[in-house]
């Protein structure tokens, strides 16, 4: 019988499936049903039936159409998500005009808020429409406005035309292909896009403007003037033409949609349509997704790999502040203290690290003692690209080609977590790297364990290789020689999104495999803190005591990475097992209790060891 793991709120349901024929709608009440059951207070849903929800897949965040059948959108053991409307929108508003951020835009993609122009926005809104009227009424010659485009750009269109000429603007432009963004991608790219306009640039009407607010409320670009294609379709779609997704509509005929929703199609006055394409939205929508993305898998690789340390029986001595001190990148030295905060035997003793206290290794490898400075670099450039991408965020602009750069700078320092993090693993898995079962599993042989969750974490490693060639270094002339040297932003960004999201997968199973390499150690435990990130894992994933099914577990282990409590949805995007060690980690910030320091062989004293025993010449 096929069944479904199904995240509501902050629990995991096991939903079984006798029929598969069932719609999607159909297993949601299900779930609902389970989830109100141990509620007193039935979870604050009344009716099951009369339950408002949206559900999608964990894996990619797609949205499923609830008149689907099971067997046509989901496979035996899929895990997806279902949010109950009224938990996914706030009653916040973001301001708009020139104060907003990654953070932001990303909840805002996230239906965590609503829109709501300042005042000062809606002021220069006027004031930049009243001057296009002016140019219009003038009959003066001017791009885009009173002329046609690109090559055309000399050829003067007749007032009457004015509207028509914004409509075939944005038709002509509606030639993307492939499968369209998610819709919570399309949140962002339409919010962004509203951003822009309240600046007062673009001489947009108040009108139009409040339209797309309204409904943004409601529910194949080369980037060479910006991503013409993906905002034209979306543009196509608010004129009530082309095809729109709602909740309530699913896919339909965009009038129809909009109807739907109480809302009436936008009608284009002149300039219009290219204030609503001509832009860099789509580059900086998924550019905004993958540095906050990069941001929070960043920190969590800090936490995985220090517990793959205790693992392995590390030091914290390559962690000494004396040490970065005298390097003072601000990523290694943040990262260094990191370590410190979770591994510090004077704040969080551990019966692991005692247990090696004395040994006769020498040093610990780079992808254990080097983390503060791989990993420290990679902090540094995802803090430089999203000071360019909050910057593009609140700018009025067409040209991405700087911004282009910065989102190859994030691919490429971003896969250096993933990199690290495979070698990691192997050391996990090999007995004679880490003292432990072959491919962390009793009876080998009979059981295979790690091994091929090795094997992915390399494969994605590698194809991040491939996907780390800079697209900055590519140009094709388009639009007759007219843009002659373009950006490939588009695919800089898409491209970078999927190197965070195989970093996320490679760290997700390093995750498992550490916690999996405690088990061989038990009864000893770890710091306080690596605790409490063990028993989270656990929470979600059982010991492996023989071979099973195992993709579930390391989906669950990414949601881990990626999900996070409703009560904390705001401090940071994402994030279950970052949001269980920041405590800890801010805690050691603020205390005065001094750094514990192992004995080093380079700072020794001449008083010999008091222990008659040999000390560990790698403490």
């Amino acid at each position: 019988m096929p069944r479904f793991t199904v995240h509501i709120r902050d629990e995991w349901l096991a939903v079984p499936c006798k029929d598969a024929t069932n719609t999607i709608q159909w297993l949601g009440q299900e779930a609902l049903k389970r989830y109100i059951k141990n509620k007193p207070d039935n979870g604050g849903i009344k009716d099951v039936k009369d339950a408002q929800f949206v559900v999608r897949r964990c894996q990619g965040l797609g949205l499923l159409d609830t008149d689907d059948t099971i067997e046509d959108v989901l496979e035996d053991n899929d895990f997806v998500e279902l949010a109950v409307q009224g938990d996914t929108m706030s009653t916040d508003f973001i301001p708009y005009g020139n104060s907003l951020t990654s953070t932001d835009l990303v909840n805002l993609g996230r239906g965590l808020y609503k829109i709501k122009l300042t005042l000062e926005a809606e002021k220069k809104v006027v004031q930049s429409r009243e001057l296009l009227d002016t140019i219009v009424k003038e009959n003066k010659v001017v791009y885009g406005i009173t002329t046609g485009f690109g090559k055309f750009a000399r050829t003067v269109i007749p007032v009457s035309k004015l509207k028509e000429l914004q409509e075939n603007l944005v038709r002509s432009h509606s030639a993307g292909v492939g499968n369209p963004l998610s819709p919570e991608r399309t949140r962002m790219l339409l919010a962004l896009r509203i951003n822009v306009l309240a600046k007062g640039y673009s001489g947009i009407s108040p009108e139009t403007l409040h339209q797309m607010i309204q409904a943004f409320n409601e529910k194949g670009t080369v980037g060479a003037s910006g991503d013409l294609a993906p905002l034209s379709h979306l543009a196509l779609g608010l004129m009530g033409e082309g095809k729109m997704w709602s909740p309530k509509s699913g896919w339909a005929d965009a009038k129809y949609v909009l109807e739907a929703h109480g809302l009436k199609p936008i009608s284009l006055k002149p300039k219009e349509g290219l204030a609503l394409i001509n832009g860099t939205q789509m580059i900086t929508s998924l550019g905004a997704e993958a540095v906050e993305r990069a941001e929070a898998i960043a920190r969590q690789a800090d936490i995985i790999a220090a517990l793959t340390l205790e693992v392995l029986k590390g030091t914290t001595k390559a962690f000494d502040s004396d040490i970065h001190k005298l390097r003072p990148h601000p990523g290694q030295i943040e990262v260094a203290l990191r370590f410190r905060s979770l591994l510090d035997s004077d704040h969080h003793p551990s019966e692991i690290a005692e247990s090696h206290r004395f040994c006769d290794r020498v040093q610990d490898a780079y992808t254990m003692r080097c983390c503060p400075q791989v990993h420290g670099i990679t902090n540094d450039t995802i803090n430089f690209v999203k000071n360019i991408i909050n910057t593009e965020i609140n700018s009025a602009t067409d040209n991405p080609v700087s911004f282009l750069i910065a989102l190859d700078f994030l691919a490429i320092a971003v896969h250096e977590l993933a990199s690290i993090s495979e070698r990691r693993i192997e050391r996990l898995c090999n007995p004679s790297l880490s003292e432990l079962p072959a491919f962390l599993v009793n009876e080998g042989g009979l059981n295979s364990g790690f091994m091929i969750a090795h094997c992915t974490a390399a494969s994605l490693v590698s194809e991040n290789k491939v996907l780390c060639h800079p697209s900055s270094v590519d140009s094709l002339s388009t639009s007759a020689a007219t843009e002659d040297h373009v950006s490939m932003g588009g695919w800089a960004a898409r491209k970078a999104l999927r190197v965070v999201e195989h970093v996320e997968q490679v760290l997700a199973i390093e995750l498992l495999a550490a916690c999996q390499g405690i088990e061989f150690l038990r009864p000893l435990r770890t710091t306080t803190p690596l605790e409490k990130v063990y028993e989270l894992v656990r929470s979600v994933v059982k010991p492996w005591m023989k071979d099973r099914f195992m993709s579930p577990d390391i989906e669950a282990a990414h949601r881990l990475l990626l999900d996070q409590k409703a009560s904390d949805i705001k401090l940071c995007p994402g994030s279950q097992v970052w949001n269980v060690a920041k405590p800890y980690i801010d805690k050691y910030k603020t205390e005065v209790i001094p750094e514990s320091r192992p004995v080093s062989p380079t700072a020794f004293s001449l008083e010999p060891p008091a222990s008659p025993r040999k000390r560990c010449r790698h403490e």
